[in-house]
């Protein structure tokens, strides 16, 4: 077994912001060379298939890697979370493979929703040993995980769709390139920083059970906020057409910019505000959290302005001149990003809190709201009316998430307090 020295927060962060930089322009790249070697139906099929995919699995993984990054006081071990992972996998892809043939897609877009959901899978494993690295506080290991994921990715979907004008053969390609990674890179870390015994999963029903319980409102929560993000491309290939919902999610990525930010800096903070919160420091905790607020929505004002200055020139030479013609819908999904890179702080402050059940009527709410948007505001808008839904879920969003940040310092402060008075009685 490896002796494991956690790294310091500013390194962790350029590790996972690295890592993150990589991966994401990997997956920009992956839509662009569908784009440029396919066509936009090509595109609203890969989206698709992850669309339909992505909800499934996140519930089913109940966001263990967040309850791993949290478990400050180690309630559970290693193999608890990869057996809990397993038995959610094997669920998910019964669910997937009974929405596809539920759902009456053509031929191609349903081989297309299936070889997704396998790489996904394959993806969920690689998550709970990166819920370890994110533990021992490790992003480095991360990181370089990505960095290898993202351009093996990129090359042989690339391939895929090259040599057969199949996205069903990209996507193949894609869940290759997932399996590489997580047999050479993830498994063989897991084995170093514990041993052979430690990572094979356990199998304690018991203990199971009670992770289930503990994790099953996170479930919830991530599959309601990919729902959130979701909808829109559902209802877009409902009521417009595949070919519409591939320029959107084209135009969408631009989110990924900043949002790599996002996720590294909160994946880094995640572990650090966690002992904030266990140790009753309220002072570093509420600091941390207006940082990293601030830094949201600094990244989403760039966006915006970068959309209005340049949008169209962007999307002619990243696509083609069609996504071009709907520049005005990139402006209005940075103003949206900027309100969702606010709120993505503020849900990582309430998971470091542990704050999980509140987050089950928060998000049904968020998705509410969605739903209702995008059913308002879609078909007579087109793609301009999936961005203003967008806007209005994420305002939602922030509203709640911010409510419940407060209320958690809140009673963190008050237990400060009683502490204090309980040290001077003594």
């Amino acid at each position: 077994m490896e002796q494991i020295k956690p790294l310091t927060l500013r390194r962790n962060f350029s590790w996972t912001f690295i890592g993150n930089a990589v991966y994401a322009a990997c997956q920009w790249g992956m839509v662009m060379a569908i784009a440029k070697l396919g066509n936009p139906e090509m595109v609203g099929q890969f989206t698709l298939g992850f669309a339909i995919t992505a909800p499934v699995l996140l519930f089913t993984n109940l966001q263990l890697r967040g309850v791993q990054a949290t478990d400050a006081r180690k309630e559970y071990v290693f193999a608890d979370y990869l057996g809990l992972r397993l038995i959610g996998i094997c669920l998910a892809l019964l669910i997937i493979l009974g929405i596809t043939l539920a759902a009456g897609y053509g031929r191609e877009t349903s081989r297309v929703i299936l070889i997704i959901g396998l790489a996904k899978a394959l993806e969920s494993i690689s998550d709970v040993f990166y819920g370890l690295m994110q533990q021992y506080e490790r992003m480095d290991r991360i990181a370089v995980s990505m960095m290898i994921k993202g351009p093996l990715s990129l090359l042989l979907l690339g391939l895929g769709v090259y040599l057969t004008r199949s996205i069903f053969w990209g996507a193949v390609g894609l869940a290759v390139a997932w399996a590489i990674v997580l047999f050479v890179y993830d498994i063989r870390n897991g084995i170093l920083m514990l041993n052979k015994v430690a990572i094979r999963p356990h199998w304690h029903w018991e203990k199971l059970g009670k992770l289930t319980w503990l994790a099953l409102p996170l479930g919830f929560v991530m599959m309601l906020t990919s729902l959130d993000t979701n909808i829109p491309r559902y209802l877009i290939e409902q009521y417009l057409g595949q070919r519409e919902l591939g320029i959107f999610a084209a135009i969408a990525h631009f989110m990924l910019i900043g949002g790599m930010v996002v996720n590294a800096l909160g994946d880094s903070a995640t572990p650090r505000l966690a002992k904030y919160y266990a140790t009753g420091n309220s002072i570093a905790f509420r600091t941390l959290i207006l940082k990293l607020t601030g830094i949201g929505a600094l990244l989403g004002s760039v966006a915006i302005v970068v959309s209005l200055a340049a949008g169209k020139q962007l999307l002619t030479l990243l696509y083609r001149p069609e996504y071009a013609e709907q520049a005005n819908v990139l402006v209005w999904l940075m103003v949206g990003a900027a309100i969702v890179y606010t709120g993505s702080f503020l849900s990582y402050g309430i998971t470091a809190a542990r704050y999980f059940r509140i987050q089950m009527p928060l998000y049904s709410l968020v998705i509410g709201t969605t739903v209702i948007s995008c059913i308002w505001f879609i078909p007579s808008m087109g793609l301009l009316g999936a961005a203003i839904a967008l806007i209005i879920g994420a305002l939602v969003r922030v509203i709640c998430t911010l409510a419940v940040v407060c209320h958690a310092w809140s009673v963190l402060q008050r237990k400060w307090k009683a502490a204090q008075v309980q040290g001077f009685s003594d």
